[in-house]
């Protein structure tokens, strides 16, 4: 497996696309319901296999990842050949950014001494898709990209 299997919560979500791949394969309701019975592993590789197909698309398609942690966010913007990065880092040890009260301080205060911007660029490794995998096994979430476009535009980068 490349990626990470599905929840049983996300099987259940793609519970119609998971019926259309045992379709390409051939395999009806009957015959996955005797695989999942009397041969388990099997089932664990269609799904697994499923899982991997599900995440190469989603991966595939993501364009922005955002992290946030106690006193830092990073934000990605993952172009065709590279990714970017805008990190910003609250200096202050007393705001936690993953707060409700702490990101309203950050919002209010973005050009205090207290907070540094930082930007840089990475080429991929051989895999594009496992590097994004990676930011979101890290606690990354994929998203649209509305807060790096507000810091970029903000900084200028471009």
């Amino acid at each position: 497996m490349k990626y990470q299997r599905l929840s049983k919560e996300q099987l259940e979500e793609l519970h119609v696309e998971f019926i259309n791949f045992l379709a390409t394969q051939s395999i009806t309701a009957d015959e996955w319901n005797d695989i999942k019975i009397n041969k388990p592993s099997v089932a664990e590789e269609e799904v697994d296999i499923f899982s991997d197909l599900v995440w190469e698309k989603v991966l595939t398609n993501a364009q922005f990842v955002e992290h946030f942690s106690k006193s830092q966010i990073h934000l990605f913007d993952l172009q065709e050949d590279q990714m970017h990065l805008i990190a910003i880092k609250v200096n202050d040890e007393d705001i936690d950014v993953t707060t409700q009260e702490g990101y309203q301080w950050l919002q209010n205060n973005l050009l205090d001494d207290k907070v540094v911007f930082y930007n840089a660029t990475k080429e991929y490794g051989e895999d594009k898709n496992l590097d994004k995998f990676k930011l979101i096994q890290q606690g990354g979430t994929i998203t649209k990209g509305e807060l790096y476009q507000y810091f970029e535009n903000m900084i200028n980068l471009r």
